[in-house]
């Protein structure tokens, strides 16, 4: 893996999760605006939002165990499908439970798509890699999450708010299937790994209770959850606010870029703080942004707040790859990462429908508040640690990368003798 002589797999994976993930940013605002128009309240745009993450709630976990012992790139253009399906089938519904439903598709889409991709940069990356790889990857997340509200803000508007929406969740469906003219020779065949036969699975509770798969299945989950409420009831504090849906979409965009810029500085943050102050202060910071959100500050103040914790928010999901996957058994870091996104989704399903009820009962402000305590919580685990990512092991696995042979045998032969020492 280390041997690799091209990074140009990895590009092509950024590129078409670009795609992918601007179609779903693009989606889901539109989607909320859709539902608005047709009569949904600020209770069942929760409920629209929750349903895009209940299909991939059960299915995580067996795509993450046929992952393991199969191939990964099949997932991605059988995610970019079900995407492109549920964007375009949301724009020609014309009720509320219809479009909760091919939100759900869309989310499957989505799961198939990160699954797969995600578990080719853990297998095509080296150990010491994998902060970068994992952070470069996420860029592309970010450059979808930056394009897309944009894209939906200048569709979206005018009179006609169901026609406009309805455009947009089209535009989306066509941008996502963009995402296969990339995904050509995106597997290395050496690094595909064949089924083993008689061999079991590793339990699901053995991988949960490894040290630093709990605390970064968390994380991951309190971060996403962060930017789906974002994504879905900025504009809901928009139409409360009188925030034109094209601010709304400039401002989305803001915290996306600032997360992209988070990213490219994502290896030199680690080596000055470490992984695991870094993701306790970050946490911490967007905590206290989040809920800033709730108050009734200007548009300016407004747009320096989300700049702000799009930076923050950007350490999170990164971060939480690395851990989970290197704290995970080699045979089953799909399944771990598949475990990560059932936490993703679990937030998924419970933020936006807990969200709902809070605006439905205090105001459109509130699940603001919620997620700054979320974050809260998930600063308290980053500040405990997550199985020992902190610089010192991050350098000493970079070291031991550029060691000779003899100095990686004992290595390797001391973290045998560890490995079987601990319980």
């Amino acid at each position: 893996m280390s041997g690799t002589p091209s990074r140009a797999w990895l590009l092509r994976l950024v590129i078409a999760f670009s795609c992918a993930q601007a179609a779903v940013s693009m989606a889901r605002p539109a989607v909320s605006y859709r539902a608005l128009a047709l009569g949904a309240d600020e209770r069942a745009v929760g409920v629209i939002a929750g349903v895009y993450a209940l299909l991939p709630l059960f299915a995580a976990v067996p795509l993450g165990r046929r992952t393991d012992h199969g191939r990964c790139a099949p997932l991605l253009p059988v995610g970019v499908v079900l995407i492109s399906g549920g964007c375009a089938l949301s724009g020609l519904a014309h009720s509320l439970v219809a479009m909760a439903a091919w939100s759900g598709v869309m989310g499957l889409g989505h799961l198939c798509f990160v699954i797969g991709a995600q578990s080719i940069v853990a297998r095509q990356s080296a150990p010491h890699e994998q902060d970068r790889n994992f952070g470069h990857f996420t860029i592309g997340a970010s450059l979808g999450q930056l394009v897309g509200p944009v894209a939906a803000g200048a569709l979206i508007g005018g009179p006609d708010l169901a026609g406009t929406s309805a455009l947009a969740l089209l535009v989306a469906a066509a941008g996502c299937a963009l995402a296969l003219t990339s995904l050509w020779r995106i597997e290395h065949r050496r690094t595909e790994t064949k089924a083993r036969e008689g061999a079991s699975p590793v339990p699901v509770h053995r991988i949960l209770r490894t040290r630093g798969v709990p605390g970064g299945i968390f994380i991951s989950l309190a971060v996403l959850s962060a930017t789906d409420i974002l994504t879905a009831y900025l504009p809901v504090v928009g139409e409360h606010r009188g925030i034109a849906p094209s601010v709304v979409g400039v401002l989305l965009s803001l915290r996306a870029g600032a997360t992209i810029a988070c990213r490219l500085v994502m290896t030199p943050l680690i080596d000055w703080l470490g992984r695991t102050a870094l993701i306790a202060t970050t946490c911490l910071l967007a905590a206290v942004l989040c809920a800033g959100i709730a108050l009734p500050v200007p548009v300016w103040a407004l747009g320096a707040m989300l700049l702000l914790l799009g930076f923050c928010l950007g350490v999170g999901q990164p971060l939480s790859m690395t851990t989970v996957v290197q704290a995970a058994p080699p045979d089953a870091r799909s399944t771990a990462l598949a475990l990560r996104l059932t936490g993703n989704r679990l937030g998924q399903v419970a933020a936006p429908a807990t969200a709902g009820l809070v605006a439905g009962l205090v105001g459109t402000a509130a699940p603001f508040v919620m997620l700054g305590g979320l974050l809260l919580i998930a600063a308290g685990l980053g500040a405990r640690g997550t199985g020992g990512g902190d610089k010192r092991l991050w350098r000493r696995k970079t070291n031991s990368a550029s060691l000779g042979a003899p100095r990686s045998r004992n290595q390797s032969q001391n973290q045998s003798a560890q490995q079987k020492e601990s319980p």
